[in-house]
């Protein structure tokens, strides 16, 4: 036998292993997962008990949904993507629970979205100020950021500016360091969160 029919026979072998795969030996595998799962949940969330939460609830799909994983294939982007898809539906559930409920006898119902009222004024001053910002970065890094903005994705910007991936990642770094610093004001005033 030659060492490549070893290896056929190998990977032949381990497939039809993988097929025959038990609920046991699934659940050891989908638990070693747990941990960059968790930190993976600490990067959607940014927060511990959040993180604990979804990680939960993507093991829970796993084991619910076992049947519908295609053995052979990658394990870790299946549970990736159940845990990406829990938390966007997770967010989207939250944003239509902004309804306020007054417990006071005559339990009026609150709408949160109506409650606040916008300085549309500020807003220009700050969207104008915004535009003023990119427009002082480098032509090459207000292209790929102003791209990552649109909602095209790494891989989508690298193919169009014939970039490598790399780069891409490194321009919309440094580019929102930069706007980082030249609306650092707004940051201070209003309390914004920088990472």
């Amino acid at each position: 036998m030659h060492v490549s029919d070893n290896r056929v026979y190998f990977v032949e072998h381990l497939l039809q292993k993988v097929k025959q795969m038990t609920q046991l030996e699934f659940s050891r595998i989908v638990e070693r997962e747990s941990f960059p799962l968790k930190h993976y949940a600490l990067q959607l969330t940014r927060n511990t008990d959040d993180a604990d939460d979804l990680v939960q609830e993507t093991m829970l799909k796993a084991f619910t949904y076992r049947n519908k994983f295609s053995e052979g294939t990658n394990l870790k982007g299946w549970l990736y993507t159940i845990m990406k898809n829990s938390f966007i539906n997770n967010y989207r559930r939250m944003m239509k629970r902004k309804t306020f409920i007054d417990t006071t006898d005559n339990l009026f119902y609150l709408d949160s979205s109506t409650s606040t009222a916008e300085n549309q004024g500020e807003n220009n001053f700050i969207l104008k100020d915004v535009a003023r910002a990119m427009e002082k970065l480098p032509a090459d890094l207000q292209k790929t950021f102003s791209m990552n903005l649109k909602g095209f994705k790494y891989h989508e910007i690298a193919d169009i500016l014939g970039i490598p991936i790399g780069t891409v990642k490194t321009r919309i770094f440094v580019a929102r360091r930069q706007l980082r610093k030249r609306l650092d004001s707004y940051v201070t005033h209003y309390g914004y969160e920088v990472d």
